[in-house]
């Protein structure tokens, strides 16, 4: 349980206040429940003539509190009885009786109702955490995590979070306030039996946490298999073109069916451990009850006991008492050996570092002025270089493509301009400063990016240009279509503007797509542009469209642009051949051309 309460630590204190009142009304109802019990007990004795005493009033500080109190309480109760009858005094009981079950039902609501406020408040907060970190953590983690995993984590791991560890607070806070007020009565009543009781009652609590701690490690193995099953979901729509194209459909069915059976299978185990929790606890209860019961009768039939036949039934009472908050906190402490387990994965996530850091102290970066430089760049992401010893310069408003085949590590070299990675060895400057020195927001705000697959949002034809861009005006984000050659298929669409375009710009083509993504860097206005073969998928009428409005967007800026189509960077001030990692050539087109190597290889193969 050292973990659950490191929990409440890292999520509950923003909700001090409505956990004082919950343990505030916890502590009331489970006042009000015992001595309801205490005041019918001995009435009930007096009124069917099994206490025949006759009691005087004792002066308030006569003797010991305990005494006069009981003392006391018996007097007013003989004074009822002799004055208005047996007939009334039971119904005087009865109404006492319903008072304080509904002040106890009362005081048990507000106490649900301020752990309810909790229950929701946190689960809310982790979603917000998990999210947050999500967004701040950097490409590489991603890389190394399935998608559908991460998926698992932020809703089926917070689900079960809420379900298990939430919905199990309210029986962490009320059950054991229950269990501490009515030992207390049962110390009072008598410490003999209670002694006797306290020994009992961690063997039975030992018994059933043993079985807690196999079910936290069969939830983690649920919730691992339940992040495959969403993975392969998620993959299986990605790709459902080339799955129905190769005739794969039997095949994707046996691994899903395969991966849900395993999923099945340990669910069973996990549910038949949790279902074990009722039965054993209801059994120990029942023994544990016997044995006291044995013991007291005992002590009492003996002559040797400190308390009376009543106050022995009132203590079995009191007892029993126990035993249901007792069951009720070990069914909670299964629930959260459960949602303990989705909280380590769902911390894998949270306690992830960010190693694309700000500096301590930042460089200011408004603009550029003379232009980005990688000076003998080294980078890997695992054991290999895939930049190994580049050196390239890019002076301010000029236009440098990279090219080579696939795998030379041109995306890469894109990649580390706006900090997506850090590289392991050499520097990248702008303006002479490392890129590590400015701030990252800083940095990527002077950067703007048209890729390959056009990244767009489910949402308007508004909302995707102005992503990123707050407090544009309408006729910025009509000019910027304009530019981009989008103006006029928006225009022609259903609502113009406010059109959705569906899950990743579905509903449109892909030079339609491209020309939003590069409407979208035209209203950001960066100086910097990076354009990661922005034309490679597009047909040709497309690809002239879309260059087009490419062309107008370079002019002035410093550009960094990757292209498979050579004829596209024709005319770039400078074209760098990439290969394995490596910068093989540099010039421009002519020059190039002219030394017959590496670079007019490509030019030849294209046009051929």
């Amino acid at each position: 349980m050292k973990n659950f309460f490191l929990l409440l630590r890292r999520f509950v204190p923003p909700y001090k206040k409505h956990i004082a009142l919950n343990v505030l009304f916890n502590v009331l109802e489970a006042f009000l429940t015992l001595f309801s019990f205490a005041l019918i007990i001995p009435i009930l004795e007096m009124l069917f003539g099994l206490n025949t005493e006759t009691y005087q009033f004792m002066a308030w500080g006569s003797d010991g509190i305990k005494t006069v109190v009981v003392n006391n309480f018996y007097y007013y109760v003989q004074l009822v009885i002799q004055s208005y009858g047996q007939s009334m005094a039971l119904a005087g009981i009865a109404t006492a009786l319903v008072v304080m079950t509904f002040m106890k039902v009362m005081t048990a609501f507000m106490a649900s109702f301020f752990m309810v406020s909790i229950r929701t408040g946190v689960t809310r907060d982790l979603r917000n955490q998990i999210y947050n970190k999500l967004v701040t953590l950097p490409i590489g983690f991603f890389s190394s995590e399935r998608k559908g995993d991460v998926m698992a984590r932020i809703s089926g791991d917070v689900t079960e979070v809420e379900t298990s560890i939430m919905a199990s607070l309210d029986a962490m806070f009320k059950n054991p306030i229950m269990i501490v007020v009515c030992l207390t009565m049962m110390i009072v009543t008598s410490w003999q039996l209670t002694a006797f009781v306290l020994v009992l009652l961690p063997i039975a609590g030992w018994l059933m946490g043993s079985t807690g701690k196999r079910l936290k490690r069969k939830s983690l193995e649920a919730q691992n298999q339940w992040g495959v099953l969403l993975s392969n979901i998620e993959e299986t729509i990605g790709g459902l073109r080339i799955i129905k194209a190769f005739n794969a459909e039997k095949k994707v069915k046996q691994r899903f069916m395969h991966e849900n059976e395993e999923f099945r299978n340990i669910n069973n185990r996990m549910n038949w451990r949790q279902s074990l929790a009722h039965p054993m606890s209801e059994f120990l209860g029942t023994a544990t009850i016997a044995i006291v019961l044995w013991f007291g009768g005992t002590l009492i039939l003996g002559g040797t006991s400190t308390i009376t036949a009543p106050s022995f039934i009132y203590y079995m009472v009191i007892f029993y008492s126990i035993i249901n908050p007792a069951k009720d906190l070990s069914k909670a402490a299964y629930a959260v050996q459960r949602g303990m387990a989705s909280m380590e994965r769902i911390d894998k996530i949270l306690l992830a570092e960010n190693n694309i850091k700000d500096p301590a102290q930042p460089h200011a970066l408004s603009e550029m002025k003379q232009g980005i430089s990688y000076k003998n760049v080294k980078f890997r992401y695992d054991e290999a270089w895939v930049i190994n010893d580049v050196s390239i310069d890019i002076p301010c408003g000029k236009t440098v493509a990279l090219v080579g085949q696939s795998g030379s590590g041109k995306t890469t070299m894109a990649d580390l301009l706006p900090r997506f990675y850090d590289i392991q060895e050499g520097s990248i400057t702008i303006d002479g400063v490392d890129l590590r020195d400015y701030r990252v927001a800083d940095l990527r705000s002077l950067m703007g990016n048209v890729n390959q697959e056009a990244i767009l949002f489910n949402d308007s034809f508004y909302n995707n240009i102005t992503f990123g861009v707050d407090n544009a005006t309408r006729e910025q984000v009509e000019e910027a279509a304009r530019i981009a050659n989008a103006y006029d298929f928006i225009m022609a669409s259903e609502d113009g503007f406010d059109t959705n375009i569906g899950d990743r710009g579905c509903k449109l083509s892909g030079g339609q797509r491209q020309r939003i993504s590069i409407a979208r860097a035209i209203l950001k206005n960066p100086p910097i542009l990076i354009l990661d073969e922005a034309t490679s998928a597009l047909d040709t009428e497309s690809e002239h469209l879309v260059q087009e409005a490419l062309d107008k967007l370079m002019k002035g800026r410093t550009t960094l642009v990757i292209a498979h189509r050579l004829s596209t960077i024709k005319n770039a001030d400078m074209i760098c051949v990439m290969q394995d990692g490596r910068l093989v050539e540099s010039g421009n087109h002519d020059e190039l051309m002219a030394r017959d190597g590496a670079y007019k290889k490509l030019v030849d193969m294209q046009s051929f």
